[in-house]
């Protein structure tokens, strides 16, 4: 029984940066209709920039953190601005290849500047774990959990009781009707880069806090993408719900499987439970159900 906790808690913990990244995902398909698949090195550059912020400037762990916040919702604002926002009307495999494109500069520029090696991020939380039910956890992984709890809390509020949410939930429902409607679309789409990338820096930040840093990071993220397929598309609490799942159920499969199955079932346990999903609903757990006549 013990064993079954910590494996959950940790999956959790998993997954909790998993959901942020999905969340990320989402806000930008369902704002702008593009997939962004820099969405992982996002992610990581924000570690990155953290790291350096607290080692090279000195900087204690929270200024870090939100210096690093500010510094890169500029990165995204200019992002979106300058590489996205021209590809407005192209295909949508001209700007998938971009996004693609950004990822793989992303990930060049931080072993540029870092190196490629292994770095152990200065973790603000407690070594030492906390015992829960005779379960050792560690403390970096419940610090996860909660923050993506207040995570949930906050964009639950903001999405349905601000301007800016519900100007968003319009884009992203209709964009021409919201236009029409006076809502500046150009500011809720650059707003959708920021606050996607805002979330996909905290995931940064506590997965490297009981990870390490390196510049292949940004490959963990990618288990995001079946979260985002098992949640729904165009779910932001599909988002959540599905890296949680996820992330559970890989760390329980990579434990209770791998001396039946073999070694490696963490890494395809995802995409397992997302072919079995897509099978009976394709549209995910959550997402909209479309119809199109023919």
């Amino acid at each position: 029984m013990e064993i079954l906790l910590q494996l959950t808690m940790t999956g959790l913990a998993w997954g909790s940066v998993y959901a942020c990244i999905a969340l990320g995902f989402v806000l930008i398909l369902k704002a702008t209709d593009v997939f962004n698949f820099a969405q992982p090195e996002l992610m990581m550059f924000g570690a990155y920039m953290s790291f350096s912020l607290i080692i090279y400037m000195k900087l204690p762990f929270i200024a870090a953190f939100l210096i690093t916040l500010v510094l890169m919702g500029v990165v995204a604002a200019l992002l979106e601005m300058l590489v996205i926002r021209p590809m407005v009307g192209e295909p949508v495999l001209a700007v998938i290849m971009v996004t693609l494109g950004l990822a793989n500069v992303l990930r060049g520029l931080v072993g540029l500047i870092w190196g490629y090696e292994e770095i152990q991020y200065p973790t603000p939380f407690p070594q030492d774990p906390i015992v829960i039910f005779g379960a050792a956890i560690n403390q970096a992984e419940i610090y996860t959990i909660a923050a993506t709890a207040v995570l949930l809390v906050v964009f639950f509020l903001f999405f349905k009781y601000s301007d800016s949410g519900i100007s968003m939930r319009a884009t992203a429902e209709d964009t021409t009707t919201a236009f029409l409607m006076g809502i500046n679309v150009k500011r809720v789409f650059t707003a959708s880069w920021i606050i996607a990338t805002l979330v996909a820096t905290i995931a940064g930040v506590f997965l490297a806090s009981f990870t390490f840093l390196e510049p292949i990071m940004g490959y963990t993220g990618l288990k995001a993408l079946p979260a985002v397929i098992l949640g729904g598309l165009d779910s932001v609490h599909g988002a959540i719900i599905g890296g949680l799942i996820i992330g559970v159920a890989e760390n329980l499969a990579g434990f209770y499987l791998e001396d039946y199955l073999g070694s490696g079932m963490n890494e395809i346990t995802a995409y397992i439970i997302v072919l079995i999903v897509m099978m009976i609903r394709p549209y995910g757990l959550f997402g909209t159900k479309e119809i199109e006549r023919v």
